[in-house]
């Protein structure tokens, strides 16, 4: 009847998305099985098996799921800045920061989606499922430099560095906020944190290559 009845409200295979993060955020990633989602979706033992071949491929395709919903703060957030048309202080920059404080805020409102996609084991990377949310994500990112390139705002040349530089402080910060080691009130003091880093590392590049002119 349980296995039933998640058949008739909806999307089974998104019931035991959902459940395996009620299970990680109840008992960690340790106790995570199969057996435990279904229980908790209120399916059968075997039900799951209908949609994911296993675990890894469960776990995979909920880290897919977490970095789709990454990409989309990042944006989110930098599309929430103002551009003032002449203002130097309203564009590439200002985008590319908030995207570092949409990466915190996500990592803030969707922990369980954060340890699976960081901190469990890599086993399941190779899905490409996964590989491909990942992508996406990360060439949001580099986009946001590549803006701040094009408006001579960042040094020209490759991306990548300072995309890598980026990612690496808000990671820190957002890694340090959700598990308590960060000695700020989240949200709000986290998120003026990560604002206040991300606004420290890109005016240390920027006054950098200005030096070097």
């Amino acid at each position: 009847m349980p296995e039933s009845r998640s058949y008739h409200h909806g999307n089974l295979k998104q019931a035991l998305l959902d459940a395996s993060l009620a299970l990680i955020r109840k008992s960690g990633s340790a106790a995570f099985t199969l057996r435990e989602v279904a229980r908790m979706a209120g399916v059968s033992h075997n039900a799951p098996y209908r949609h994911f071949h296993d675990k890894e491929e469960l776990l995979a395709l909920l880290a897919a799921e977490g970095f789709d919903r990454l990409t989309a703060a990042m944006v989110k957030a930098a599309d929430s800045v103002t551009v003032v048309p002449g203002d130097p202080a309203s564009g590439a920059m200002d985008r590319f920061r908030a995207s570092g404080r949409g990466y915190v805020e996500f990592a803030l409102n969707h922990p369980q989606h954060f340890a699976v996609m960081f901190d469990l084991p890599r086993g399941f990377a190779g899905n490409p499922q996964l590989q491909q949310a990942g992508e996406r994500a990360f060439a949001t990112l580099v986009g946001y430099v590549e803006a701040c390139q094009a408006e001579k705002i960042l040094p020209p040349g490759e991306a990548l560095p300072f995309a890598l530089l980026a990612w690496s402080m808000v990671h820190g910060v957002a890694k340090l906020a959700i598990s308590g080691r960060l000695p700020l009130e989240a949200p709000e003091g986290v998120l003026e944190f990560a604002d206040a880093a991300t606004a420290a590392l890109t005016r240390g590049i920027a006054n950098a290559f200005a030096a070097r002119k």
